[in-house]
This record gives structure tokens, sequence and C-alpha cells, in this order.
């Protein structure tokens, strides 16, 4: 299936992809994607037009890369990105700046609209090395949270020059990404193994409830949480597995999946199909997890590379929709698993997947799009 991909090589490696959102109700397949860099001696905020649907085959293959709209210098690492809307980026960089880049659709340019210098920074926010990587950004317009490995976290508003909260030792280890649970409570992971809750109604600076790893305390990289059911969360980690997470019960993950061979730098609920779930790897793999209810009929995944899934932990739960994620019997059930990406090189840092379309970034300063996901 890789003939449904397109590489558009870019000189710089590549940190985040994002899709912009579509519009409202919109029916037709996401066109444009931003991608931010690092390690590069300029690194660069890119907006990119997936490429020419009109330019389809006679089978229904499609033809065409993707192709630069325009582009904008960034100071620093590009550690984060969303979108706060279809106008608007909200960048996190490695010198603890947070930006709000506004894309003006008319001319196709990029500029910088709002910035909080120094959003994250280590003890004096004054001196000139004082900023702390701000290490993760998620986005509820106009609500924006920040996170750093200075361990704090920062509410925004996209039209307020301060900082509405800042959390200053919400954490002692570094935060490593931030998403929202429901609208007035967050979830972060940190580089202690630990998942937790922060309710921001409330003033007091600690969390509502924190969960761990057992044992280890393996660096948690990554978490995004299942869009329809709140309560079921996915993280990555510095060892590569996946962790399921029943934030209603215990402060365990209900299952530990054997994945990647390196550290898992992103995890990603298929917004509008949670079934699918999609991980990418320092290890330079992208893999599609399908655990939809149909697979049992499925080849089993087993033969993967001469790699096999183990779970660590099973809860029953007894409640009127099982969801895939928790149900996962491995006698009856086989959950399906594919590496869309075939030869490996180096890491796949970032991905973002719309409807039927996947956007990846590597350090082989490369990004590449799939149109063609459930095909």
């Amino acid at each position: 299936a890789m003939e449904d991909v397109s590489a558009k090589f870019v000189s710089q490696k590549i940190s985040r992809a994002r899709w912009r959102p579509p519009p409202h109700a919109a029916l037709q397949p996401p066109d444009v994607f931003a991608t931010g860099s690092w390690d590069n001696e300029d690194n660069r905020i890119s907006l990119w037009s997936a490429g020419d649907l009109g330019n389809v085959g006679l089978s229904g293959e499609y033809h065409g890369e993707p192709h630069l709209l325009c582009d904008i210098q960034h100071n620093g690492d590009v550690m984060d990105m969303q979108f706060l809307d279809q106008e608007r980026i909200v960048v996190a960089s490695s010198t603890g700046t947070v930006t709000i880049f506004r894309h003006h659709q008319n001319n196709q340019t990029l500029s910088a609209n709002h910035r909080w210098e120094k959003a994250h920074h280590h003890v004096d926010q004054n001196t000139s090395c004082g900023g702390a990587a701000c290490t993760g950004v998620v986005c509820n317009n106009p609500e924006i949270v920040t996170v750093g490995e200075d361990g704090r976290i920062n509410l925004f508003r996209a039209d307020q020059k301060d900082a509405v909260r800042t959390i200053d030792n919400a954490d002692s280890s570094t935060l490593h990404a931030v998403t929202f649970l429901r609208t007035t409570e967050i979830l972060t992971v940190n580089s202690i193994g630990q998942l937790k809750i922060w309710d921001l109604r409330q003033q007091r600076n600690e969390p509502s409830q924190i969960f761990s790893l057992a044992g280890d305390r393996v660096p948690l990289h990554c978490v995004d949480r299942h869009p329809n059911q709140q309560h079921i969360v996915a993280t990555g980690g510095q060892d590569g597995m996946l962790s399921i997470w029943d934030i209603r019960q215990g402060t365990m993950p209900v299952s530990l999946l054997n994945a990647h061979e390196a550290e898992m730098w992103e995890v990603h609920f298929h917004p509008s199909n949670p079934d699918h779930l999609f991980t990418c790897s320092e290890d330079g793999s992208l893999w599609h997890w399908d655990a939809s209810t149909n697979v049992s009929e499925k080849p089993s995944f087993l033969h993967q590379g001469g790699r096999s899934t183990t779970y660590l932990s099973h809860s029953t739960i007894n409640q009127s929709v099982v969801s895939a994620w928790l149900s996962n019997d491995p006698t009856k059930d086989r959950m399906e698993i594919t590496n869309l990406i075939p030869n490996q090189t180096l890491s796949v840092n970032s991905l973002d997947v719309l409807g039927s379309c996947l956007v990846y970034g590597t350090d082989a300063e490369a990004i590449y799009v799939n149109r063609q996901l459930f095909a």
C-alpha cells in the first residue's frame, strides 16, 4: 500500500506534523497541514497543501506531493504544535517561549501573532539562559495549556497578554505532554512514569489524581484521550510500550502492550474512528493498531517481524458498552497491528490522523502523506 504515500524531502528534521482542523461539518478530506522542525540551524514552521486532489489516476489512486504554501523562521526547536483554529497555530519552543502564528490565507503568509516569552524557565525568568523547554501544548480555543521541563503548567487565553493561571511547581520532574480530559481538566505525563489529572477549577496546586506505571518509573513521552470515552487514555513511553488506562479505576494501566523498540514519541486515537490508534517511534516505525471487534477473523499479528504482544494485566468491566481498548482478552481477540513504514530508517517524531489521511514527519528530513489509511 506504499503507493498511496507521497513523500516530500524538506532539508529539515521534522519534529511535529498537524492537520489543519476542518471547517465544521466538512466532508472533504483534509487539505492543509503544518510542520515544525528541530535540530536545524534555522528551524521553521511551514504550511503545506497536501497535494493536488484533482490529480487522481484512473483507478482512484492519488498523485502529487505536498507543496509548500508558506513558512516562517522559528526560534529554537519546535517541541510541540497545535492548531488553535483554522488560522492560528500555537507552537512550543525549546527556548521556553510559546508563540501563536497566524496564517493569512489571502496572501499565503505566516506571521507571529502573539508570544509569551519564556513561559517556561528555570529559577529566574530574567536570566539570559533561563529558558526551560516548553515540551507540550494543547488548545481548546481560546484556552491554551502548556507544560515544560521546568515542571510548570501554564493556562493562557489567546486574547490575554498574561497567563490566566500558572502552577509553578506542578511537578518535580519534567512534564512531557498534556491533553484535555474535559474542558476544565487536563492530563499530564512526566519523566517518572506518572499520569496526573489536574482540575483547573480548583485553586489547589496539586493534581486531583495520580496514576503511575508500576515498578520501573519509565518516562512517559505522550498521551491521548479516547475521543468518545473520556475515561480511556493511552500513553507511550521511553521503553516503546503502549499503556491503556481506565481513569475510573485503579492507579495502574489496564493494559501494557509491547510496542516499539525505542521511545514512543506520539500516540493518537483516530478522532472519528477510535477503535484505531496510531503510534510512532524513535525506532523508525509507525504502527496502526486496530482493536475493532471484527479482528478475530483476521490473521494473528504475531508474525509481525517476530514481535509478539504481551498483555500484563486485564480487567473485565461490566458495562453496556465495553470499549475495545478495555476488553482485550488475548485468547479471544486479536489486535491487528500494521507497521505503515516497512523500511524503517530514522526516528518518526510525529504523526496526525484525520479522516482517511495520515501525515507524519521524520528525522530523515521528510514528510509523508498517506491518503488511503482505510483502503
